[in-house]
């Protein structure tokens, strides 16, 4: 069954929702629509090692995937960012220094958006953490399209083991869900438990995987 953006904003913001958080829902991508469709995506990289793993899990699956990369992460490692592309999957802005944008001024963060646009070329957008202000966000749907999330693995959290990152994924997801991984050292041992589980399971379940455009 599809959530609805309620059900959304409860798992999000548990507590309670920011203030503009309705008003501004309808800026954010947070499934898409596709007749058993699915949509991998990975924050936080490129990542040696690590995201090199990751694209080879992908390949033995022959799937696509979206990568939501740090422009910091392109510039140390320009050739794994070569690589993701090469490979077929799609890139996004992650921003160049993975700003909470409810703790960062106004022009430093859209400047750390602009200058991740100098390492990465696309027309899609994260805000790490899932955090944006109403003004940047503003800004930022000028020139990208801002794409959120459905289903949350918690693969970077260290309060939860690897089956229960795996059944996140596998309990949350529908047609259309948006799932996110995090091709990090941080995530990596979750990761890696996870994701080629993940996919298997859903798979044969019928579903589909696809890049976002």
């Amino acid at each position: 069954m599809r959530k609805s953006t309620k059900q959304i904003l409860v798992k999000l913001f548990p507590v309670r929702p920011p203030l503009y958080a309705d008003r501004y829902l309808n800026k954010f991508v947070w499934h898409l629509e596709g007749e058993n469709k699915l949509y991998l995506t990975f924050d936080d990289g490129p990542t040696p090692i690590i995201t090199e793993k990751v694209l080879d899990i992908l390949d033995k699956f022959k799937i696509k995937s979206t990568f939501f990369c740090l422009g910091r992460n392109v510039d140390k490692y320009p050739e794994i960012y070569n690589e993701i592309i090469k490979r077929g999957h799609a890139i996004g802005n992650h921003t160049y220094s993975h700003l909470n944008g409810w703790k960062t001024k106004y022009n430093e963060y859209i400047n750390d958006v602009e200058l991740a646009t100098n390492h990465i070329k696309s027309n899609l957008f994260r805000p790490p953490y899932g955090k944006i202000k109403p003004f940047q966000l503003r800004n930022v749907c000028k020139h990208y399209k801002v794409v959120m999330w459905d289903v949350l693995s918690g693969d970077f959290s260290k309060n939860i083991d690897n089956e229960t990152c795996l059944n996140n994924v596998i309990k949350y997801t529908s047609d259309g869900s948006i799932i996110v991984f995090h091709d990090s050292v941080k995530a990596s041992a979750n990761l890696f438990y996870a994701l080629p589980r993940a996919i298997e399971y859903l798979l044969s379940k019928g579903f589909k995987f696809d890049i976002i455009k």
